[in-house]
């Protein structure tokens, strides 16, 4: 049986300058993706507050009874 070199089997080895470049980059990929998210949520939650207090105020102004004049 003869070993075959395969360097598909053996992934080249990275230099710690490379491990740390790479590291780096996912960690930034995946806080990008982090802040985009809680970007999106506080904007939707945002518009929902805001349109929640126009029809509360809406209602406010709706349900204030009115008051009664006098009549002579």
């Amino acid at each position: 049986m003869t070993a075959t070199k395969d360097p598909v089997s053996k992934p080249a080895k990275l230099s710690t300058q490379q491990k740390a470049e790479q590291t780096n980059s996912v960690v930034r990929q995946i806080l990008d993706a982090e802040v985009t998210a809680r970007e999106k949520k506080t904007e939707k939650l945002r518009a929902l507050r805001l349109a929640q207090s126009e029809t509360d105020a809406a209602e406010q102004v709706a349900a204030k009874p009115k008051k009664a004049g006098r009549s002579k």
